[in-house]
């Protein structure tokens, strides 16, 4: 499978950079890349990519608030968060907004393809560094997609996989995905569980 990529940085040499790393991939098309948001969405409303690597400091808007508004439009279109800052807050927020995935801009090559491969699949993708500032912060913090915090919210509603589906216009299997991603994430062995453990940190 060939995923399309387009960055979104205003730095030329980071843009270089990373086609750099990704030119010679086979599995990669280079789709070409924004260096504001203006042109993003510009670009957006004529094609859309399959993973935007997006800048969260841009010069006329937050990368964190671009990740929002493009989601919105297109949701189809998967986001990984790119930036010099290992810091939760950001981190969270780029997540909350509808990112996939978030990578520090010294990511090796690998790990790169993996982040772009990863969130392709429609799972969330944390560089090493970013998933070790979440654990130090606090052992017990979670970070989850916005659909998990809406699937876990239906669930502690009471609803079955197929009423999430029709709710959520998703397939069952996608719920019964979420589902599994959330028991794993908050370490919880059934449903009961989950909601239990979501109301102690704040899902919930």
């Amino acid at each position: 499978m060939v995923t399309k990529v387009f960055i979104v940085d205003d730095h030329y040499m980071v843009i270089e950079g990373i086609r750099s790393l990704l030119q010679n991939e086979k599995n990669i098309e280079w789709a070409g890349h924004a260096s504001n948001a203006a042109s993003c969405l510009a670009y957006l409303h004529q094609q859309q990519p399959d993973v935007i690597l997006m800048d969260i400091n841009l010069p006329d808007k937050s990368g964190i608030d671009l990740c929002k508004e493009v989601k919105e439009k297109y949701p189809s279109v998967f986001i990984i968060g790119l930036s010099t800052f290992n810091q939760l807050s950001f981190i969270q927020k780029m997540i909350d907004n509808g990112a996939s995935g978030y990578v520090l801009k010294n990511a090796t090559q690998q790990e790169l393809m993996e982040a772009i491969e990863t969130v392709a699949t429609g799972k969330t993708y944390l560089s090493f560094e970013v998933s070790q500032t979440l654990r130090n912060t606090n052992n017990s913090t979670v970070v989850l997609t916005r659909r998990e915090k809406e699937v876990l919210n239906l669930i502690a509603e009471g609803m079955t996989n197929n009423e999430i589906a029709k709710k959520l216009f998703i397939s069952t299997t996608t719920v019964d995905t979420h589902r599994k991603n959330l028991l794993e994430k908050l370490n919880a062995r059934n449903t009961a569980a989950l909601i239990k453990l979501s109301i102690a940190q704040g899902h919930l």
